[in-house]
């Protein structure tokens, strides 16, 4: 407990930077996921590439796509930005599943009511889609956050500042104090994610409040991420 008040400063400014990673990349995931999903779930060719394609990047190691990235992009190796990029590609891949199967399962008669009701196909999709679909949408960037909070530990492995720091130091040095510590903060930082973004959907979703998780929600929770949170690191 000693190191850890002694360190104080330095758990705080790891832990900025780790969020620093993390918050773009859960964000833009979930932007470009949405259309993405969307468009899977009105086409079943589209739907079977962008899975694959998923799948596929998701297995590649986090070291391996970190490095990557500065070589295909041409930034600096040790550019926070190439660490967000590879989050960002992790996000994309595990929720396009998540928002595919959060559209699929709107119910075809009530698009078909709407649309008798005259609604254009935005107004279907901003009125009757996409807030029926929100309770799993919710339920696929909360695994989303968790997902991309374990993986941004391994930007320590290439020299930029993170949460991950703490494990390889404290490895280095056989320093068990440094490593546990470096656990517990990725821990409390997923859990404080995981609340807000529950918040931020209750928020915005007032007539989900008091329902649990439908079906095709926790079948997503189950799925969504291929071999486990920590399957890249």
């Amino acid at each position: 407990m000693d190191w850890v008040w002694s360190h104080l400063d330095l758990i705080w400014s790891s832990t900025l930077a780790h969020v620093a990673l993390c918050v773009p990349a859960i964000v833009l995931g979930f932007v470009v996921s949405v259309p993405l999903g969307y468009w899977a779930s009105r086409s079943t060719a589209a739907r079977g590439v962008l899975l694959t394609l998923g799948n596929v990047l998701y297995t590649i190691p986090g070291i391996a796509l970190v490095v990557l990235v500065p070589v295909v992009l041409g930034l600096p190796i040790l550019n926070p930005l190439n660490v967000t990029i590879a989050l960002l590609i992790y996000a994309v891949a595990i929720m396009v599943r998540s928002a595919a199967d959060a559209f699929a399962s709107v119910d075809a008669d009530v698009r078909g009511s709407a649309r008798a009701q005259g609604f254009s196909g935005p107004q279907l999709f901003w009125r009757v889609e996409l807030p029926l679909a929100g309770p799993v949408l919710l339920a696929g960037i909360r695994v989303v956050s968790v997902s991309t909070i374990s993986l941004a530990t391994v930007a320590a492995l290439v020299g930029i500042p993170s949460l991950g720091g703490f494990f390889t130091d404290g490895f280095q040095r056989s320093f068990a104090t440094e490593v546990v510590t470096g656990l517990v903060a990725v821990l409390v930082l997923a859990a404080v994610f995981d609340v807000v973004i529950g918040l931020i959907g209750r928020a915005l979703m007032p007539w989900n409040r008091g329902r649990r998780l439908t079906s095709r929600a926790a079948k997503t929770l189950a799925t969504a991420v291929p071999g486990g949170v920590g399957a890249n690191l």
